[in-house]
């Protein structure tokens, strides 16, 4: 059965983290049945991190705030986490599916596919994020 998604309440979730004049820093689509529907969502990252279980596949939209000393900045990234259990059918359909969480999620800063809980580390994750985001006064420092 193709997968289908939910679009008004996936992008009412996604407008959450967007809206600076919310606290909500993530929100998950997941699956709900063969549809994408709205997740959980939350203000801490180690939150969402927990929801990023074995057993399950999901797609996450997230804002860090980045920068250096002279400016700080929000980036959003799109992560697709796909838990080690989850069956190769399933891993395989994901990358397609996620065509459909894009048709919402569209503005992002980077976008990460992982399935080791080791890359889903917010230092990694702002650090990357850093290095799409354009300049860097701190460089010198580094």
């Amino acid at each position: 059965m193709a997968t289908k998604i939910d679009k008004e309440a996936c992008r009412e979730a996604y407008n959450l983290v967007r809206d600076d004049a919310t606290d909500v820093n993530w929100v998950t689509f997941k699956y709900n049945g063969s549809t994408i529907v709205p997740g959980d969502q939350g203000v801490d990252y180690e939150t969402f991190k927990r929801k990023c279980t074995d057993d399950v596949r999901l797609f996450g939209f997230v804002r860090f705030t980045t920068g250096d000393a002279m400016s700080k900045r929000v980036k959003f990234a799109l992560i697709t986490w796909i838990g080690e259990d989850v069956s190769g059918l399933q891993r395989a359909k994901t990358g397609t599916d996620k065509t459909l969480v894009k048709e919402v999620v569209q503005n992002f800063a980077k976008e990460f596919v992982i399935s080791d809980h080791k890359e889903l580390d917010e230092d990694y994750i702002k650090n990357e994020l850093k290095k799409a985001g354009g300049a860097n006064y701190d460089a010198q420092t580094e």
